[in-house]
């Protein structure tokens, strides 16, 4: 059993379509994650966990290019494509990646793999973190008893299931340093105006190498205007999150 990242993609969206394989810099936009998250120390594997649509294909060819492995589920239930994708690899803790958060950071992938050698938790979240920059951290014997009481397959917004059903021992993730809690930058690609951001400042970082959160954070405190592009998108993301999040538990 092992640890592993997985990416979770696929190219079907509504608020920016494709938005996995728009071209940014000659790279997939994935494919700027994928260099990124490469830069782990703790995970083992990185797999794209994406669906079984045709047009998910090209998602595919991308890992294969990019020397990741990839599993494919479900359409709609993220929750089983992972647990597939957990059983298929041998897969016994995971950090979730977003395909969109192509700045996600892999020191904080490998803080939450070390916490979990520390502490007895089931799920990591970070809380008021710089949006984009984490996602969660997931015990696979948590997901399973999850998959096993969850009554929907709608789980695109699946912490709910750890976090409000009192069954899970729940952590924040720790040892961050405070400068990293920050609400006015968004590094997530769901809009055109979070392309235009990437896009940005990516004209402004050397893509051959790592580049650390903190760098990027100079750079875009040295150029403020930066962070104007698409912070107000932030609003109207949270606000669709909301109206879409639902916890259905069988009786």
């Amino acid at each position: 059993m092992s640890n592993a990242i997985f990416i979770s993609a696929r190219t079907q969206s509504t608020r920016l379509p494709n938005k996995a394989i728009i071209k940014i810099k000659n790279k997939y936009a994935i494919e700027h994650l994928i260099s990124r998250l490469k830069y782990s120390k703790e995970a083992k594997l990185i797999i794209l966990c994406t669906t079984n649509l045709k047009e998910d294909d090209v998602l595919c060819e991308i890992a294969e290019k990019n020397n990741i492995n990839y599993f494919r589920g479900s359409v709609k239930d993220k929750l089983e494509r992972w647990n597939g994708a957990a059983k298929e690899y041998s897969i016994s803790h995971f950090v979730t990646a977003d395909g969109d958060d192509l700045f996600c950071e892999p020191t904080f992938i490998d803080r939450a793999f070390n916490q979990f050698k520390e502490d007895n938790v089931d799920f990591i979240q970070a809380t008021n973190i710089i949006a984009g920059t984490f996602s969660y951290a997931i015990k696979t014997d948590a997901l399973k008893k999850v998959c096993e009481i969850k009554d929907s397959d709608d789980t695109e917004f699946m912490w709910v299931y750890f976090t409000e059903t009192n069954l899970f021992k729940v952590a924040e993730l720790n040892k961050i340093p405070k400068r990293f809690y920050r609400n006015d930058i968004r590094m997530t690609l769901d809009y055109k105006e979070d392309l235009l951001f990437f896009k940005s400042v990516m004209n402004l970082i050397d893509l051959n190498k790592y580049i650390s959160l903190d760098k990027i954070l100079k750079i875009i405190d040295k150029n403020p205007s930066l962070k104007n592009i698409n912070i107000f998108k932030q609003n109207d993301f949270l606000k669709n999150q909301k109206q879409k999040i639902t916890l259905k538990i069988k009786k």
